[in-house]
């Protein structure tokens, strides 16, 4: 199998894939299981919100900007580095010092991510038995805690400064923590079986 790595090629390819399958398959049978009336009550994904905190490397400019790079590979759209508000002495931080690095997705781009992430990175864990369920927010966002950033294929080992994780959260327009369960079941996420 050959893999097409950061090209807009791929990413349609997937994109249309996943999208497709959402409003062909999965929302008329949400309409039917969930008992709504139009094809706009049915839950659907607005975002997916990618998340890593910095931590100690945040007086080192490269490493701070190594790990800018390794989130825009993963999430094919350019990242932003996100700033400290205020200064706090007790964690020795500085106003507008670099504190993590964060991406937002929405339309192509997200269900493209989305399918690279249930299709090929999560089933890179070692001993993946699946995904909690307990990771619902109570109005039916899921979040995903990565703790190895070498489940994506666009990152090499040889370039990374540190394994660490990130955090991912995908937000859905469901009501509760049901409908947002159901939704991302039928998009093929791998929840650990009961």
């Amino acid at each position: 199998m050959h893999v097409v790595r950061n090209t807009r090629l791929c990413v349609y390819f997937i994109m249309c894939r996943l999208k497709t399958f959402y409003e062909s398959e999965v929302r008329p049978t949400l309409k039917n299981e969930l008992s709504y009336d139009t094809l706009y009550q049915v839950p659907k994904i607005e975002k997916i919100v990618i998340n890593r905190g910095i931590g100690e490397g945040a007086n080192n400019t490269k490493y701070v900007q190594r790990i800018h790079e390794e989130l825009t590979q993963v999430s094919a759209q350019r990242a932003v580095i996100t700033k400290a508000k205020k200064s706090i002495a007790a964690f020795k931080l500085r106003k507008n010092a670099p504190i993590g690095v964060c991406v937002t997705l929405r339309g192509e781009r997200m269900f493209a991510f989305l399918d690279r992430l249930i299709n090929l990175a999560l089933p890179r864990i070692r001993d993946f038995q699946g995904i909690k369920n307990t990771s619902f927010d109570g109005r039916g966002n899921y979040n995903l805690g990565v703790r190895d950033q070498l489940i994506f294929p666009e990152i090499a080992y040889e370039n990374l400064p540190q394994l660490k994780g990130m955090d991912i959260t995908i937000v859905t327009t469901a009501k509760n923590n049901s409908e947002g369960f159901y939704l991302l079941s039928k998009l093929g996420m791998p929840f650990e079986s009961a």
